[in-house]
């Protein structure tokens, strides 16, 4: 008998154990996995009962939550609908949040241990207790220019400030109503997010940070800096530029776009060789640098970096160990070589702040529902990509694309421009993609910009014609602001 009680005792012990064990698993160890679900409904009505603070441009919403008379007190708005959609994601009751609404969710919410002094005094006070303001480093205006720009398009705009890395424009073509994502309505949100995921051309897809793409000849820049680091070559180096090149260990001729040579007797200095995007003397180039020096100076752009803005941005890639061949193609941004709109947006914000790359951000300031400040951007360096000296050669090569090259349409009125057109192709039965990067005013850049137009044509006058003109409104807006 007594031997029975034991064991019944000791089965209890044992299942109040595990009890205690799973109470703790839940309530502590997966506490904040749980309160995070979409699903929950407790989580969800405390947060829908607090007024969520705003996303800003400057002073001007970009997302903010009015009142209703639903159970879920209040919506989430977006007042210039799909313009902003790229920077501020959505807040959804059916798929939680994306954008700024999820990296900086506990601001908006209120939730932020920064604010437990402020929503303690806000319920002392018998105030409502109210989420915090992220205010963002985007410029309205060039914000516009790119929204106006890629209408019509399927495509990107990245615009940042080259000293500090503050980013200027964030766009993406096409782009969906966050509107009607974030209504309380759930088969309406649900119809609406089935309708994006079946459409073709993915409006959902964060072009300007998600999608890495083939830089085409807009990596020449990144060759063009790499040659001259190396101190082996200057803008004035005379090179082969013959009409084909042939690529080493194949049969393959890789020609250039025109047609033709790119000088007398097949020569070109360096200089005139990215003014008119030379391909076979940049892929002479890549095979004279080697693989290794390409992939240095690309790194020191930022490719293979894994950037938070806070939001995350996809990783820039440059092609491990390619051979001779490969190396050749990845010197004019083909190959296996992949880069974000941002990245290559960082490659002319880098020449143009003096060779320095600066880390990239777009959240300003992060402030307490009074308007404390809580945090706010401080620039932060990156790496050198190149020395002073050579940046600033590199700058007049670059002028040279846009006064007297390939880059015409970025021309601006009393401005000089430093630029560089693209064109890549993504596959044999896919149309190409047409680039186009650029800083302005040359000596001392107020903003650097990348296009990227997808769907375009095969060669350096689709990045010209297309993603061209779209660089320069972005600037213009800037610099007129």
């Amino acid at each position: 008998m007594t031997r029975s009680l034991n064991r019944l005792a000791l089965g209890l012990v044992v299942l109040m154990v595990a009890l205690l064990v799973q109470l703790t698993r839940v309530q502590v160890l997966q506490a904040d996995e749980l309160n995070a679900q979409p699903g929950n409904q407790r989580t969800l009505l405390t947060e829908y009962s607090r007024e969520r603070g705003p996303i800003l441009v400057a002073r001007a919403p970009i997302a903010e939550s009015v009142e209703t008379d639903g159970s879920l007190r209040y919506l989430r708005r977006y007042p210039a609908g799909e313009e902003f959609v790229s920077a501020t994601g959505f807040y959804s009751v059916v798929f939680g949040a994306t954008g700024l609404e999820r990296t900086e969710n506990a601001i908006l919410s209120g939730d932020d241990p920064r604010l437990f002094v402020d929503r303690m005094q806000q319920l002392f006070a018998g105030r409502e207790v109210k989420g915090g303001t992220v205010t963002t480093t985007l410029d309205a205006n060039a914000q516009l220019a790119g929204w106006q720009g890629l209408r019509g398009k399927k495509g990107s705009v990245v615009a940042i400030e080259p000293a500090t890395g503050r980013i200027l424009a964030q766009v993406q073509s096409p782009s969906f109503d966050p509107n009607r994502m974030s209504s309380h309505d759930s088969k309406a949100v649900n119809d609406y997010y089935a309708e994006l995921d079946a459409d073709p051309d993915k409006p959902m897809l964060n072009r300007p940070i998600a999608k890495t793409n083939p830089p085409g000849s807009t990596f020449k820049v990144v060759t063009a800096a790499a040659a001259l680091e190396s101190g082996r070559f200057t803008p004035d180096s005379v090179i082969p530029g013959p009409a084909t090149y042939q690529l080493p260990g194949t049969d393959v001729e890789l020609p250039n776009w025109t047609g033709t040579e790119c000088g007398p007797n097949g020569e070109v200095t360096l200089a005139e060789a990215l003014a008119i995007s030379c391909n076979t003397a940049f892929a002479w180039l890549g095979n004279e640098l080697g693989d290794d020096a390409l992939r240095d100076q690309a790194e020191a752009f930022g490719f293979e970096e894994a950037f938070e803005t806070p939001q995350r941005v996809a990783t820039s890639r440059f092609p491990e160990d390619p051979d001779a061949s490969q190396t050749a193609q990845a010197a004019i941004g083909q190959f296996d070589v992949r880069a974000t709109t941002l990245q290559m947006a960082m490659v002319a914000a880098a020449v143009g702040n003096r060779g320095v790359t600066m880390r990239p951000g777009i959240v300003d300031q992060t402030s307490a529902p009074d308007l404390t400040p809580l945090e706010t951007f401080n620039p932060e360096e990156f790496a050198e990509a190149m020395t002073p000296e050579h940046a600033a050669e590199l700058t007049g090569m670059m002028v040279g694309v846009v006064s007297s090259g390939t880059g015409s349409s970025a021309r601006i009125p009393g401005v000089p421009v430093a630029g560089k057109t693209g064109t890549a192709q993504t596959s044999e039965d896919r149309p190409s993609i047409a680039w186009f990067i650029a800083f302005a005013p040359a000596q001392n850049p107020e903003v650097a910009v990348a296009v990227a137009v997808e769907d375009a044509g095969t060669n350096e006058v689709s990045g010209n014609q297309l993603a061209g003109p779209i660089a320069r409104a972005v600037m213009e807006a800037v610099l007129a602001g």
